[in-house]
């Protein structure tokens, strides 16, 4: 299986012949639009296998972690979007959910909601939802992949949580292990009193989660970007921190560039 790592949480994979891709941004600026606000954005590169994608996986249904119309660019005809099943609640719940969900709508791809464990194949890919734990209290899955007897798994954004020993005995070991590392501190609107501990796994979580998960390699994402103070705070020197943090773990530590990719 062959990895590339997009930008930010976006990933694709290849293998015999085929593609996905997960957590796809094609546009970074989208993020904010309709804000006042602003922020450094990370670097995106398109998928190599634009317009011929089987499928794409979504861990949930954030702006950028889900953006429409970069994923209807990438899908061939019928393609698939994956993503969580809705908790349902009102809008105020709801908030950061509902611009991606109405764009997949207004783009009219083709959506297959997945419940937590549920599992499916698309071409040579085995894929599971895994549960996850969003800092905002959204559904949030991490997608286990399997494919020619190679198997990953992409942690989206999720903060730390108890699934991981679970994960690692129905679907691992893994291969690879895809996580964050930029542990973001958030104060938004609907959701305050803020808390002060990281929104999604920081360098030693990450550290910690690849070694739980049974990780051969792990692969840093979800970092260089969108620090807004006030909003969503992070430390700089993401990456180092995190090199440090799994200096002395047994697995291996691969860093892409954007658009780079490496087989498994």
């Amino acid at each position: 299986m062959r990895i590339r790592w997009l930008g930010w949480a976006g990933v694709e994979l290849e293998a015999q012949g085929e593609s996905l891709v997960i957590d796809l941004l094609g546009r970074p600026e989208g993020v904010l639009e309709g804000t006042s606000l602003t922020a450094p954005l990370p670097k995106v590169t398109r998928p190599r296998t634009e317009g011929d994608v089987l499928a794409g996986l979504c861990t949930h249904l954030h702006r950028d972690h889900t953006d429409a119309g970069a994923l209807a660019q990438a899908l061939r005809p019928g393609g698939m979007v994956l993503h969580p099943e809705s908790y349902g609640g009102d809008d105020h719940e709801n908030l950061w959910t509902l611009q991606a969900d109405a764009e997949l709508t207004r783009w009219n791809l083709p959506r297959r909601p997945m419940a937590p464990w549920q599992t499916t194949t698309i071409g040579p890919f085995s894929i599971a939802a895994v549960p996850a734990v969003d800092a905002l209290g959204d559904p949030q899955v991490s997608w286990a992949v399997e494919a020619g007897g190679k198997r990953v798994i992409h942690l989206g954004d999720s903060m730390f949580h108890g699934y991981w020993w679970r994960a690692a005995h129905r679907y691992g070991p893994f291969d690879a292990v895809l996580t964050p590392i930029n542990g973001p501190t958030i104060c938004f609107p609907h959701c305050r009193p803020p808390s002060p501990y990281p929104a999604s796994l920081d360098a030693e979580q990450a550290a910690v989660a690849a070694r739980l998960l049974g990780a051969k390699v792990a692969v840093p994402i979800h970092y260089d970007g969108f620090h807004i103070d006030g909003f969503y705070r992070t430390q700089p020197g993401e990456l180092s921190r995190f090199l440090d943090a799994a200096s002395a773990e047994t697995y291996q530590v691969l860093t892409l560039e954007q658009g780079e990719d490496a087989t498994i």
